[in-house]
Formats: C-alpha cells, structure tokens, sequence
C-alpha cells in the first residue's frame, strides 16, 4: 500500500506525458484511498453536513435522528415513492433505468432512474448540480454508491438518506421536515404525513407539504397507498428484519 501511494516520481528524463499520468495516478489513488475512509468513518457517524447545505442560500436546519426514532410509516413511504426495489438492488436498478430511458425516448417528462443510495451518494458526499456539472457528478456518485453498498448496511444507507435529503426551502432530514410542516417529531408521523413529505422529495422547493397543490395531495394519497403494499409485502425487510 505504501508503494502504491507514493510511486517513485518521474525523472527529468522522462516526457511531459509520462509526467501528467504520473500525477493523474497518484491522484486517482488518493482520490480512491480517502474516499473509502470518508464514507467508512460515516458509516459510524451522524453526516455533520453536506455540500448542499453549505451551497443553500437560504441556510439550513437539520436534527439528525437515528432510524429507531424516525417513524417506519416515513421509511415505507420513502421506499414506495423513491425506490420500490430498494431491498433487491445493489445501488443500482437496472429496470427502473431502462423505463426511464423509455420514457425519456418517447419524448414524456424528463425522469430519472436513480435508487435511494444513489440519491444517498449524492446527497452526502457530492453535490447536486445542475446542466453539464450534473453530468460531472455521475462518475463519482457511481463510485460512492458502490462503497456505501458494500461498506454500510441497507439500515444505514436508509437513515443517512432520511436525515440529509432535502425536505424544504432550507430544511434537511425529515425530523427538521415533520417539525416545519406539522410541529411534532418525525417518530409520530401518519401515513399521509410521510407520504408528502416523501412526495416533495424531487422538488422540495417547489413543492408544498404544508399546503399541498393538486399534484402533492394527489402523489401523496398514491404514495401512502404503496405505503401499505411495501409493509405488507416486505419490501422494507432489508431495514426490519
């Protein structure tokens, strides 16, 4: 390993090119060694902030709180309108990938394919992005959706991605969300609570929990009903075993 982080530099003699790769390498390698530390360490512990939250111009409010103290009406939700195979995938969903293509093909609203533990990446560890710098985020985000899968559990990715998410203008995590939208803890939260939150997820600047539109109550109403189906058919046994 001690090899492999500091290779022997390269001679004068040696071209330009020869040089650029060398530092390249050494960089691509220090890039993959503190990585696997960062996302390791947050394996253990609370995310203390995140680069979107640095980047809002409205500030932030959080309150991390572990999963056992967050409602599993949120956590059903959240699988129902997000990520129904969350429990069957390994970070990846390759049928939801190519029904997004399909519909993009066909020229219907633009959607995405990505899993929670994308969005957990992303949320945690990059940035969101918008235009071209969303394309340079992807290269990254498959790599620290890839370690998240491997070095946490399903549990964790499920309660990293439930206290970083954005749930409003300035509001992050679903307790900061269940306290602005209803003024009690997100340990208590109904089926349709959860589920507007859940369905403000994509959009959570735009998009009302506290006085949904048309869309949001009716997202919301069709979330909660998934809701039920993801409990009584264990889709969220990855997280309640």
């Amino acid at each position: 390993m001690k090899h492999l982080l500091k290779p022997s530099k390269p001679t004068k003699r040696q071209g330009a090119a020869y040089k650029l790769g060398w530092w390249i390498g050494r960089l691509i390698i220090w890039f993959l060694v503190l990585s696997f530390a960062w996302v390791l360490a947050y394996r253990f512990v609370p995310v203390p902030i995140t680069a979107t939250m640095l980047a809002d111009p409205n500030g932030f409010t959080k309150n991390w709180r572990p999963l056992s103290a967050i409602d599993r009406t949120m956590v059903d939700a959240a699988i129902a309108g997000e990520d129904s195979r969350f429990c069957a995938h390994n970070g990846f969903d390759r049928q939801a990938i190519e029904q997004a293509l399909q519909k993009n093909a066909a020229g219907k609203r633009l959607r995405g394919g990505s899993t929670i533990s994308q969005q957990t990446a992303k949320n945690a560890f990059l940035w969101q992005g918008t235009g071209w710098s969303r394309y340079l985020r992807k290269p990254p985000e498959v790599w620290f959706t890839f370690l998240i899968e491997n070095l946490w559990t399903k549990r964790r990715i499920m309660e990293v991605y439930l206290n970083v998410a954005e749930t409003g203008i300035g509001t992050y995590g679903v307790e900061a969300g269940a306290q602005r939208y209803y003024r009690h803890s997100a340990a208590r939260l109904s089926p349709i609570e959860a589920a507007r939150i859940a369905a403000a997820f994509p959009a959570p600047k735009s998009r009302a929990v506290n006085d949904p539109g048309g869309f949001i109550r009716r997202h919301g109403n069709a979330i909660a009903a998934r809701s039920g189906v993801v409990r009584n058919e264990g889709y969220d046994a990855c997280i309640y075993k």
